[in-house]
């Protein structure tokens, strides 16, 4: 490198008056190999310029070339790229940013130290460094900044050593005693060799006058040493003193130093004795047990409200007392092992003494309710509990001690507590369930009987005793007994409405006030289990404690519990290990235990209660549907909410039940052969049941259940239609499908169900269709020669004989026109019509009442008839004066007085 150096000085910068301070060996970065140089240059002549010169290597031959020059005043920023790890890559900002990459990191870092100190020298600090670490950026020396202020012909301080050896420049003070010097000289220009002699000759006389001057001091030195010699002798003597008094001193510290010893076991002594004091304190304060504390855990009376609260303080204390954070070592003394031991005899004793005395409370409680049944007997009531729970809940803070002290008393209370009440429940809530059975099916406790019978025992007898125990209350209708008539005899709702249509009173009314009085019992039973569940469930969280959801491990029950259609739910499943996630799952697993006879006992008042009929599943579904709801939204996953959710799918399945009889019944309908059908039975059960669902379901949060059902009977309803319609003899098909359909129309225009409206407007048009149809092929035969007639006329109009010729036909000239027309005159067309009105009054039902539409749409079809003829003659027939017997008023006249004379 020294060699290329001298190479680019002597070539490039020699020539053009430029010294080279620094090089480096770079190439482009990110792009092919082409090396080149960048090298740091000053002028020689003044004012100096610093340059940063990139010199290239020339291609065809070994000489260099001078490609590109930059101002170094142009340089805004030096980027080292990393100022801890070696990376030979840095950038030069100019006018644009140019990236290198150096042979080495070391020619790097020399030509970026050079650049630093350039610009220190020349362009005060302008140019920023960056990532460039502290040691290549050193400071120059100040002497050389304050002596040239102008920065002018110095060379670079710690620069290139070769270019400082080679010149130094003067500085300004130099350069005005060299210019003062020339001066005086008048040679000193032209004869440089004799003034350099001048200048060595006087400074040979200034040497020599430096040393006859320091001869001349040597009485003055001697003078000097002499006070030197006395300054030492003193020295000595302080030297002796201060000795003296070291040992002087050396005797007090020895002194010191056994008092301050003495002094740091008195208060070693001192400290161990707070230390002691402050443990015995401690251990006096937080592990001794008042007296009074004491005897209220041996002796305290649990059955006064004053006792109950000093046992609960007495337990609180002792608590505390046993669980204190003992310190290091205290477990080891056995002073504290006694007291520990003591408190664990004490807690033994009043856990035993409180577990048994609320176990007498549990059983004492138990009998003091069943007293108190007797007068629930015969109310739809269940009995209160709150005087029961408002006593316990003294225990309550009792009970958390215990639960924190003796968890396994603390569950076996728990256990009894469950044994006790579920029994005491179970009592309660199956004489409550007695009474509604008896109250849904009749005054007597007779009527409770069949509800143990097996389902057809069961419906027998309720409807035996319904005959003949409420007989003043029953009356019947002949047209229950027609519905009754075609309808399957395997049906209970038909055979329970037959035997009250035997006692003389209209079966709607008493159905609905059947119904409206299971709705009454039904919303009464739930009202009562559901604020007993609330209350029960609010009052184990407080007593048991298990407000707080934390984790806690359960218990295993080895023990199968048995109850009424079923075994408990799966959490007490026998002999399984049962592991609780949290307080919330054991009060739920309590309460299952309490109340295991509600589901099953909701379900036998469910079942029986759609075997008196079977529509109060309607009732049931919105009632339960509402109730889980609310219980629902005051906690999805209690025992409330999970039992009415069962309970729910059940009265699901009948309210599906229900609809699926229906949809059967309508399959297995037969219609008598010698009697006109009407509106038919399902038709008219449709109509009872939609209008019966709109009034349970207004509002009701199952309204889909509802809209599913709709849709499932409507079509089964159609479907039924149109098969005992096709099926019929004594009654036209048209009549059978237009009553029927107009009936299904009317029902569903005035109940306004908007999921049938494609249904109604379906019911409609059949209506219309059959309608017209029934009235054209009636109206055929009161004229049947004339329309043979023109029927004929017709075709022959048809097969391309022009309309005035068909006359000169012979089968139809106005001779034979004239024939048919005389058999058809006013009197006879007025019979014909007549025996018309009487057939259609007999095909007709009177339930519709569509005697007259249909007449009236008769007459209409008739009078078109009739224009229709009278064109046909005029077309065909022209000039002829050919004319009906009668005319469009006789029509009018005719059919007016028919229907008024019927």
């Amino acid at each position: 490198m020294t060699a290329i150096k001298h190479a680019l000085q002597r070539d490039i910068f020699t020539p053009n008056d430029e010294r080279l301070l620094s090089i480096v060996n770079v190439c482009k970065a990110g792009k092919k190999k082409r090396n080149c140089f960048l090298c740091a240059t000053v002028t020689t002549e003044r004012p100096v310029q610093v340059n940063v010169v990139k010199v290239k290597k020339s291609d065809k031959g070994d000489f260099y070339k001078r490609q590109t020059a930059w101002a170094l005043r142009d340089l805004a920023v030096v980027d080292a790229k990393d100022a801890v790890k070696e990376n030979p890559e840095f950038d030069l900002h100019f006018d644009k940013v140019y990236k290198w990459v150096a042979s080495s990191t070391a020619e790097k870092n020399t030509f970026i130290s050079c650049i630093w100190k350039l610009n220190q020298r020349y362009l005060r600090k302008k140019i920023d460094f960056i990532n460039v670490s502290s040691q290549l950026l050193e400071e120059l020396p100040k002497v050389a900044e304050e002596s040239v202020p102008s920065g002018e012909n110095q060379s670079v301080a710690g620069g290139d050593e070769e270019a400082v050896d080679e010149y130094q420049e003067l500085n300004a003070r130099e350069e005005q005693d060299i210019e003062i010097m020339m001066e005086g000289c008048e040679y000193a220009i032209s004869n440089a060799e004799a003034f350099a002699e001048k200048l060595s000759r006087e400074l040979q006389v200034l040497d020599g006058a430096n040393i006859q001057s320091i001869m001349a001091s040597e009485k003055q030195v001697n003078i000097l040493m002499k006070l030197l010699d006395e300054a030492l002798k003193e020295v000595d003597q302080i030297e002796l003193k201060l000795s003296s008094y070291e040992e002087m001193l050396q005797s007090v510290k020895e002194q010191m130093d056994q008092i301050s010893e003495s002094n740091h076991l008195i208060h070693l002594s001192n400290t161990n004795n707070v230390k002691l004091l402050s443990e015995i304190e401690f251990l006096v304060n937080h592990m001794d047990l008042a007296k009074g504390h004491i005897k209220a855990l041996q002796e305290g009376d649990l059955t006064s409200s004053r006792g109950i609260e000093a046992c609960t303080n007495a337990a609180d204390a002792l608590l505390q007392c046993m669980n204190v954070a003992l310190r290091p070592g205290h477990d080891m003394l056995h002073a504290v092992k006694q007291q520990q031991q003591r408190f664990s005899d004490l807690r033994e004793q009043f856990a035993r003494r409180l577990a048994s005395h609320l176990n007498s409370v549990f059983v004492q409680q138990g009998h003091d309710q069943s007293s108190t049944l007797a007068q629930h007997s015969v109310e739809l009531t269940l009995p209160n509990h709150h005087p029961f729970h408002r006593d316990l809940l003294r225990y309550a803070k009792l009970m958390e001690w215990l639960k924190n002290t003796d968890y396994g008393k603390y569950e076996g209370l728990t256990k009894n507590y469950m044994d006790y009440l579920s029994r005491l429940y179970e009592r309660e809530i199956k004489d409550f369930f007695e009474v509604a059975k008896i109250k849904m099916t009749g005054t007597t406790r007779e009527g409770k009987k069949f509800a143990t019978l097996p389902r057809k025992e069961s419906a027998v007898k309720q409807e035996t005793e319904s005959l003949h125990g409420s007989s003043g209350k029953l009356t019947g209708s002949t047209s229950s007994l027609n519905k009754l008539s075609v309808q399957s005899s395997g049906n209970r709702r038909s055979q329970s409405s037959s035997l009250l249509d035997m006692g003389n009173m209209s079966a709607s009314d008493l159905d609905v006030a059947d119904r409206t009085k299971f709705d009454k019992i039904f919303e009464q039973v739930l009202s009562e289990l559901e604020p007993l569940c609330l209350a029960e469930q609010d009052f184990i969280s407080k007593f048991f404690k298990l407000q707080q959801h934390q984790s806690i491990s359960g218990t295993t029950t080895n023990e199968a519990e048995e109850m009424d259609g079923g075994t408990l739910s799966r959490s007490y499943t026998s002999g399984i290990p049962q592991t609780i996630s949290s307080e919330k799952d054991m009060i739920r697993q309590m309460m299952t235990k309490i109340f295991r006879c509600i589901e099953p006992e909701l379900n036998n008042l469910i079942a029986l209660g759609d075997k008196i009929d079977s529509f109060n599943s309607l009732y049931m579904l919105v009632k339960m549907s509402h109730h889980v709801w609310t219980a629902q939204n005051v906690d999805p996953a209690s025992f409330l909410s999970t039992t009415l959710g069962n309970v729910l799918v059940t009265v699901k399945r009948n309210f599906d039940k229900c609809i699926s009889n229906q949809m059967k019944q309508m399959d297995e309908v037969k219609i008598s052969k010698k009697s006109k059908v009407g509106i038919l039975p399902f038709v008219a059960e449709f109509e009872e049941f939609a209008a019966l669902a709109e009034s349970i379901f207004k509002n009701a949060e199952r309204r889909g259940d509802l809209d599913k059902a709709y849709i499932k009977l409507i079509r089964a309803v159609f479907v039924s239609v149109e098969k005992v319609a096709n099926e019929s003899q004594k009654t036209p098909r048209d009549v059978v499908m237009m009553e029927n359909f107009h009936h299904i129309f009317a029902t569903l225009s005035r109940l306004k169900i908007s999921c049938l409206e494609a249904e109604k407007k379906e019911a409609k048009q059949k209506y219309t269709d059959h309608l017209q149809s029934y009235v054209i092929y009636s109206l055929g035969q009161p004229l049947e020669k004339l329309n043979h007639f023109f029927e004929g006329v017709e075709a022959r109009v048809a097969q391309g004989i022009r309309e005035e010729e068909v006359s000169y036909q012979l089968a139809f000239n106005k001779q034979e026109l004239r024939k048919v027309i005389k058999e058809y005159p006013g009197k006879e067309v007025k019979k014909g019509l007549d025996n018309l009105y009487k057939k259609v009054d007999k095909h007709l039902c009177e339930e519709e009442n569509l005697l007259q539409v249909v007449w009236h749409s008769m007459q209409d079809e008739f009078i078109r008839q009739y224009k229709h003829f009278e064109g046909l003659i005029a077309r065909c027939y022209p000039g002829s004066g050919i004319t009906m017997e009668f005319t469009i008023q006789d029509i009018l006249d005719y059919c007016s007085s028919i229907a008024q004379s019927h």
